[in-house]
C-alpha cells in the first residue's frame, strides 16, 4: 500500500512538474538575455535533476516491481509509459539540453516541442492511475 501510494505521488507529482515545464519554464528560455543565458541554463539543470531524478526513479522502480510481481496488464502498461518517458528524457531531452551551452532559438523550440512527448505520456500514465 506504501509502495503504490509512493508511485502514484510520484506521477501525479511528475505530471503536475511536467506541465508547468511545458507551458511557462522552457517558454520562458526565450526571454533570459542571451548574455545571462549560460549561467541560467546552468542554473536550471543543477536545481531541476535533484528534484526530477529521485520522482523519475520512483515511478521506475516500482513500475518494474508491480509489473513484475503481479503480471498485471495496468503495471505492464505503466511500465512501458515510464519506459517510453526515460527513453524521451535520455534520447530525446537531454541532448537539446546539452546544445544548449548558449541562447540558440530553435533549439529551445525544438525542445518545447519534443516535450510535448513526454508531457502527454505523464499525463496518460497519471489518467490511468485515477481511472484504475
Amino acid at each position: 500500500m506504501v509502495a503504490s501510494n509512493l508511485y502514484i505521488f510520484s506521477s501525479h507529482a511528475m505530471t503536475g512538474l511536467i506541465w508547468l515545464i511545458q507551458l511557462v519554464h522552457y517558454p520562458s528560455f526565450k526571454k533570459i538575455d542571451p548574455k545571462k543565458f549560460q549561467e541560467f541554463h546552468s542554473f536550471h539543470s543543477k536545481k531541476i535533476t535533484p528534484l526530477v531524478f529521485p520522482l523519475m526513479s520512483i515511478e521506475l522502480l516500482f513500475s518494474v516491481y508491480f509489473s513484475w510481481l503481479t503480471r498485471d496488464s495496468f503495471w505492464l502498461v505503466q511500465f512501458l509509459l515510464v519506459l517510453l518517458i526515460w527513453g524521451a528524457t535520455i534520447f530525446v531531452s537531454v541532448p537539446i539540453h546539452n546544445k544548449l551551452s548558449e541562447y540558440n532559438e530553435s533549439k529551445i523550440d525544438q525542445l518545447v516541442t519534443t516535450n510535448w512527448i513526454r508531457t502527454i505520456l505523464w499525463s496518460l500514465k497519471s489518467l490511468l492511475v485515477i481511472i484504475n
